[in-house]
């Protein structure tokens, strides 16, 4: 149970009283009116007693009563009626309630805190500012727990209205009061007639009510005196002569009324009377209450009562103040209090009376007691004690008294059956168990607890063997209550008495009055005892259906048993109060209703119990509608729809429906406020997006337009850093290689990956368009309407300095900026949804989007309406709506955690997120680009033309058109060298892409030279080949003006799907200071399917010379293969002109021995060519710069393709870039540290060889049963004489395992010793002799054959040469290689040739046989002139000279 401000020890003793009846002549209860007060009223809040007081019991032995208090109250003739009781006892708990604004206080009980509203804490209290202390320290403090005073209320009230009864005397009048006032004309006849009334009320037999204690009632005359009206010797007299009628123990002059009431505003006298005039009569009669008035403190308050504080006061001295009152009743709660005040605020009661007179009436109750109450009751208790002895006769102990003794006074005996109907059982009021029961009681009344728990037990015994169940009942339970206060407890509570006392109530007697009165004396005493557990089984057991206050109250209680146990029972305290709300729900009682579901909640909150959390939102959210705590109502369906619900969705739509018709009801009391906050649907705020632009065209035809930024397209990291990179190499270019350190990249979309930390900039008069993800949680429909952006804008003049007007819009202003209205946007049932949401900025300034704004509410139809009809503010649109209500959701995005000082890793900090502040900006050039007869799938390496045009759709004129790409080697829009061909692209619809000439067949396998330099077409060292300016007319597009530009585009060397990036720049003529350029990107996406694999390798020609005398040339092996198998319908390959492209070198003829002039490829067959090749003219290589190329091109066909002119010099240059890229290696100055590196680096180069080919092809497709013609290009850079070169990527082989090598390799030079290959082609040998000889062997055995060797030094240095002839070895398959025959002369020679020199030696060969023989076999060792190291290498040992010697 709650604890109490009462202990038990003085709840009981409060609640049962000697009770003293008063009857008033006319005129007295006058004068008391005068202070709109009856007598009994008059004299209630003086009625405890502030001194000890003495009687003697049956034994002489001298009893102390403490604290006594005494119950005065009108006669009243009429029973109380049940249903008066119960209005009464419902207005007492209604009135009550916990004070609105106090402290809230919170017990920690394992691991929850309950926050349980309290006022008897005080805020000052030490241990209240840590209110998480432990459960066992709160309990152990005194000040603490949470208290329920309407249950405090309640208990009073129910104890004071219990209707007097026969089976017991507790409530019976013991005395009365006959008041009579001084002013009447005859007091003593007066008081007489009073007398006489009075007997007659108890004795005869028409009144059955009230009931009297004993026959001979003391009889108590009061003469009133009024102080300020009434003649003070009159009164005296009279008094006089009451005293020598009545004696001086008998009878009372009280003076009141001693100031006037019309002086009453001059002194502020307290008014004690508030408190007790708030319970209304039962029977409604005027200034009447019945039962005993229970006054439930023994301390003293000071005199203001407005200064309560709920705590207990300090124990005052009791006669240090004179003017102190009796307390109040502790279970008044500060709010019943302050609600009586209000109801009596025009009521000022006692005005007519000073503290002199409070002072006399205290006295007077005094007296009363003193000289006329307590004397009677112990001379009534001796009787009865006399009485009860001499009709034993045997013994002059009371309590050995038998049955025996008392039977002949008993009724007659009953039948089984009437026995067994045990309330028909009534003892005459002479009874002598009933004289037991009445002398128990009036111990009792005194205190005198162990004389009465002996009268209480052997009366039990006596009812007990008379099956006299109601009687034995209560019997049972004043035993059981007086065993427990008897002092010094000799004996154990007796639980059992009041167990069996209430079942006896509760299921013979059918009287749950006193079933309930038991309950609610015996819970509290096991509280007192610490037994909480009984303690709440016993409230629980009689909460029944035939009152649900009482219900409520008892099982509210219970659950704070559960909470106050020595290991909190949490969950069970919550599930009682749910229990207690509902029965509160039941009664009326919606505010306490509401109380508990409250408490109740904080256990289930939090805790995944989502039904239960639903069930109590749900009633707390009724509730507080129905107590027209709207914001609370709101709140509470608002948390069972935000939670993820586990609810059918039948019920989810009766939740939402509830939360429309309460928001509803809200809003309509503030109709012009701010839109509130929405609860649903869910807004995933870090995934909002925000688009600055239009939205991208759709394809026209044959139009396509650049992809560029849209919301459709998915975030991805790779792809944002590539066009991050593309961005920074083109602002690179244009700002002269350095990027500016201001520079930021463009970012047209934001989202969650993005750098959100700067103010993204807009451009005015372009929409902003932000996507808000809608998620509803809910299985039914939602449907918004009327959606829209909330926002702020601040705008500023064209010098960027503020307006004075901050402005915050919702619709309004469209002049200043536009909002897109979505009328309907539906989510169905857990859907989530995105909502693209336009502005349009008119004006420069800053913008801020705070959030959405909406109506909300759901499809009619889906669900059934329990009932609701449509309400007003309903509208039909595609979807019926059946109600709706309009409010905002804000979109608050949290920035990215900051991780970079080491304050920032210590605490949790997070940067800003700007992405829905864009400052709007000055007018900026807006570009769009189309692509007309764009591909989407070509072969490898084919060629097609293409056009693009550009338009400006702004106001602005735009300049300084670039486009860069990753793949420069996919496209190009000509060279500067280009001539322009028909820029509409139907007039070229049958055009080849290539430049041509018609040639004459003649000239079949000889080359045609051109040159073109790499600068013509963008190309060259130091330049970025991926920046590409777009040739635009005059380099200015003017607003609204579009140009088409045509474009070559080549499929790349690998076949599968390729994504090509394309960035374009440009900017504004007029300089913007917030931005200086603008992009467009644009992906294509191109498929290639396989064509043509090229291979080709270099080597040195044998021959020395050639036709022009010239000793350098070279043989070019070209192998082709068709790898197309089909499937792109590609019927045969045709090579139609082979090309060769190079600084230093040219295709000179082909040298193909097959005459077949047309080179088809059919689908997997291959083809070899064979060219040769000679250096360029040296006049050409000198005069022309080093960025000219010649090209030469042998033509299988009547057409030229010129290969210098564009697209084909195009492409070429573009797959030569990255090699261009590389630095070129410059010879260093020979010093003796880098001599070898240097000697190595010139052996190297002899080995090298840049010639580029170029393999041009028409492929012939059979589509749609027509036949088409496509044509392409491949190419194949040489670097290395003797290294084949490929046309398309080669796969890197994964290197095989090797094993793990626990040794440290020798540091050796990697480049300090040639190769053999490389040393190879240092000096180029040749033989020429004839190749068959005929000598007459018969005449001459010597034959004599003249051989020239020819040395060729292919370096740019001079080289020392060593001819050795010797035959060196000695291996037999040597010998007969070589056979017998040997050089004639010198053996050796030494010579050394300049740069580039060719030498010739004259040798003799000697044969003796007829035979084939090898002449190769001359070795040759060479090194560099300036070197020391000789590398030696023999060269050219592998080539074979073969001649046939045959005999004449």
């Amino acid at each position: 149970m709650a604890q109490c401000v009462q202990s038990v020890q003085e709840l009981i003793p409060d609640s049962f009283v000697p009770c003293v009846a008063a009857l008033c002549s006319d005129e007295a209860e006058r004068l008391t009116r005068l202070n709109h007060l009856s007598f009994a009223e008059l004299l209630k809040p003086f009625s405890r007693l502030t001194s000890e007081v003495h009687m003697r019991d049956p034994n002489n032995q001298l009893h102390i009563i403490k604290n006594l208090k005494i119950a005065v109250s009108n006669i009243i003739t009429q029973p109380p009626q049940p249903g008066a009781i119960r209005k009464l006892l419902n207005d007492i708990v209604s009135g009550c309630q916990p004070a609105e604004g106090l402290v809230a206080n919170v017990i920690t009980a394992g691991d929850y805190d309950l926050n349980i509203s309290d006022r008897s804490i005080k805020a000052s209290v030490p241990w209240y500012s840590n209110w998480k202390d432990t459960l066992m320290e709160l309990k152990e403090s005194s000040l603490f727990t949470a208290t329920t005073p309407w249950f405090e209320s309640y208990r009073e009230t129910f104890l004071q209205s219990m209707p007097a009864s026969d089976h017991e005397f507790l409530n019976h009048y013991l005395a009365c009061m006959l008041v009579a006032s001084s002013s009447e004309a005859e007091p003593m006849e007066q008081f007489s007639k009073l007398s006489q009334e009075q007997h007659r009320i108890q004795h005869n037999n028409d009144y059955s009510y009230p009931k009297w204690f004993i026959p001979n009632t003391l009889k108590y005359y009061v003469l009133l005196h009024d102080v300020s009206a009434g003649d003070e010797q009159r009164a005296e007299s009279i008094y006089e002569e009451m005293k020598q009628k009545y004696g001086t123990q008998g009878c009372y002059l009280l003076k009141i009324n001693s100031r006037t009431s019309n002086r009453a505003s001059d002194e502020q006298i307290p008014d004690p009377w508030s408190q007790y005039l708030q319970k209304n009569s039962i029977q409604n009669q005027e200034s009447c209450e019945d039962g005993p008035c229970t006054i439930t403190s023994n301390k003293n308050y000071d005199s203001n009562l407005l200064s309560l504080d709920g705590l207990d006061s300090e124990v005052k001295d009791q006669t240090s103040e004179s003017n102190s009152i009796d307390g109040p009743d502790h279970g008044k709660s500060a709010s019943s209090l302050t609600e009586t005040k209000k109801a009596n605020s025009g009521i000022i009661h006692g005005a007519c009376l000073t503290l002199t007179d409070h002072d006399r009436i205290r006295q007077f109750i005094q007296e009363f007691t003193f000289r006329g109450l307590l004397p009677h009751i112990e001379k009534t208790i001796r009787q009865l004690n006399d009485q009860l002895i001499s009709r034993k006769g045997l013994s002059r102990s009371l309590f050995s008294a038998t049955k025996k003794w008392f039977s002949g006074s008993k009724v007659p005996e009953k039948s089984i059956n009437e026995l067994k109907n045990t309330s028909g059982l009534l003892y005459p009021p002479e009874a002598p168990e009933l004289q037991i029961r009445k002398m128990a009681d009036l111990c009792f009344l005194v205190q005198h607890y162990d004389l009465a728990y002996s009268c209480y037990h052997t009366a039990k015994k006596d009812f007990l063997n008379d099956q006299a169940m109601l009687y034995a009942a209560g019997a049972l339970e004043m035993a059981a209550v007086s065993a427990f206060l008897q002092p010094g407890a000799p004996r154990p509570y007796p639980a059992h008495y009041m167990d069996t006392a209430i079942q006896t109530y509760r299921d013979i007697c059918k009287n749950m009055v006193l079933a309930e009165r038991c309950v609610l004396l015996s819970a509290e005493i096991l509280k007192s005892q610490s037994k909480y557990s009984e303690a709440a089984a016993l409230l629980i057991r009689l909460t029944s259906e035939d009152s649900d206050l009482r219900s409520a109250l008892l099982l509210e209680q219970a659950a704070h048993c559960f909470i106050n146990m020595k290991s909190p029972m949490v969950r069970k305290y919550a599930f009682h109060m749910i229990l207690a709300g509902h029965r509160f729900s039941k009664a009326g009682q919606r505010k306490h209703a509401l109380r508990c579901y409250c408490q109740a909640m904080q256990v289930y909150k939090g805790k995944g119990w989502s039904l239960a959390e639903d069930h109590i939102n749900f009633t707390i959210g009724r509730q507080a509608y129905t107590l027209r705590q709207l914001d609370n109502a709101v709140s509470a369906f608002r948390h069972i729809l935000i939670n993820e619900s586990k609810q059918s969705a039948a019920q989810q739509g009766a939740f939402l429906r509830e939360y429309l018709y309460v928001y509803k009801n809200v809003s309509q009391l503030s109709p012009d406020g701010p839109f509130p906050q929405l609860p649903l649907p869910y807004i995933n705020s870090s995934a909002t997006r925000v688009f600055f632009g239009h939205d991208r065209r759709p394809a026209d035809g044959e139009k396509q337009a650049a992809t560029h930024v849209s919301l459709d397209q998915e975030y991805d990291s790779e792809s944002s850093q590539q066009w991050r990179e593309l961005e920074e190499q083109v602002v690179a270019v244009v700002n002269k290689g350095v990027i500016p350190s201001g520079f930021h990249p463009t970012q047209y979309c934001l989202n969650s990956y993005s750098d959100n930390s700067r103010f993204p900039l807009a451009v005015v008069e372009e929409p902003i368009t932000v996507e808000v993800a809608f998620r509803n949680p809910l299985k039914v429909p939602l449907l918004l309407t009327d959606l829209s952006l909330l926002w702020k804008f601040q705008p500023k003049d064209v010098n960027g300095m503020d307006n004075e007007e901050v402005r915050e819009l919702v619709t309004g202003e469209p002049e200043m900026i536009g909002t897109e209205v979505i009328s309907e946007f539906l989510l169905n049932s857990e859907e989530s949804k995105v909502a693209r949401l336009k502005l349009f900025p008119h004006h420069i300034g800053e913008l801020h989007v705070l959030g959405v704004v909406y109506n909300l509410g759901t499809v009619q139809g889906s669900l059934t309406m329990d009932g609701i009809g449509a309400l007003p503010g309903c509208h039909a649109g595609k979807h019926s709506l059946s109600m709706s209500v309009r409010g905002r959701q804000d979109l608050e995005i949290q920035g990215p955690r900051l991780n970079n000082t080491k304050e920032e890793k210590m605490s949790i900090t997070y940067g800003p997120d700007r992405r829905l502040d864009p400052i709007i900006t000055e007018e900026m050039p807006l570009l769009e680009v189309f692509f007309i007869h764009f591909p989407t799938g070509l072969l490898c390496g084919e060629i097609q033309k293409a056009y693009v045009e550009f338009a400006n759709v702004s106001k602005c004129p735009l300049t300084g058109l670039k486009v860069v790409s990753k793949r420069p080697e996919f496209f190009t829009f000509g060279g500067n060298t280009a001539v322009l061909t028909p820029l509409s692209p139907s007039a070229s619809e049958h055009c080849s892409a290539y430049k041509t000439v018609v040639t004459d067949s003649t000239s079949v396998c000889t080359a045609f030279t051109s040159s073109a330099s790499s600068v013509d077409f963008g190309i060259g060292i130091g330049s970025q080949p991926e920046v590409i300016p777009v040739p635009l007319p005059d380099a200015v597009l003017l607003p609204g003006a579009s140009v088409q530009l045509p474009m070559w585009l080549r499929g790349p060397d690998e076949e599968g799907v390729h994504e090509i990036n394309f960035l374009f720049y440009y900017e504004s003529v007029k300089q913007q200071p917030k931005i200086r350029h603008r992009i467009l990107r644009h992906t294509a996406v191109i498929c290639t399917s396989r064509s043509l694999n090229v291979r080709a390798t270099v080597c040195r020609s044998n021959s020395l010379e050639d036709e022009e005398g010239k000793g350098d040339n070279m043989l070019v092996f070209v192998d082709v293969e068709n790898t197309n198998t089909s499937e792109a319908g590609v019927k045969e390959f045709h090579i139609v002109q082979v090309s060769s492209s190079s600084k230093h070198w040219k295709l000179q003829k082909s040298v193909n021995l097959s005459e077949n002039k047309d080179a088809k490829l059919a689908s997997r067959e291959k083809g070899k060519f064979c060219f040769k090749a000679v250096r360029c003219n040296e006049r050409e290589g000198y005069v022309q710069s080093s960025e000219k190329y010649t090209f030469a091109d042998i033509i299988f066909g009547n057409e030229q393709i010129i290969s210098s002119a564009s697209p084909c010099a195009d492409f070429f240059y573009r797959s030569l870039s990255s090699e261009l890229k590389k630095p070129q290696t410059q010879l260093s100055v020979h010093t003796e540290k880098h001599s070898v590196e240097d000697a190595v680096r010139l052996i190297q180069k002899c080995s090298k060889v840049d010639l580029n080919i170029v393999i041009l092809w028409k492929a012939y497709v059979v589509e749609d049963s027509k036949q088409l013609i496509l044509e392409g290009q491949h190419h194949v850079i040489l670097h290395t004489i003797g290294k084949e070169a490929f046309s398309y990527p080669q796969k890197q082989e994964q290197p095989e395992m090797e094993l793990l090598k626990f040794f440290r390799t020798e540091n050796t030079m990697a480049s300090s010793r040639p190769s053999l290959e490389q040393l190879s082609n240092l000096i180029k040998t040749s033989l020429h002799y004839p190749e068959t000889f005929n000598h007459p062997f018969h005449q001459k055995s010597l034959c004599l054959v003249p051989v020239t060797l020819l040395l060729s030094n292919c370096s740019k240095a001079d080289v020392d040469v060593i001819v050795d002839l010797r035959h060196k070895t000695t291996s037999p398959e040597a010998l007969e290689v070589h056979g017998s025959f040997t050089w004639l002369g010198q053996t050796q020679y030494k010579l050394q040739l300049k740069s580039q020199e060719i030498h010739s030696l004259q040798l003799k060969a000697c044969f003796v046989h007829t035979g084939v023989y090898n002449l190769g076999t001359p070795r040759v060792f060479a090194k560099l002139s300036d070197q020391v190291t000789v590398f030696e290498t023999s060269q050219q040992n592998s080539m074979p000279a073969l001649i046939i010697i045959s005999n004449v």
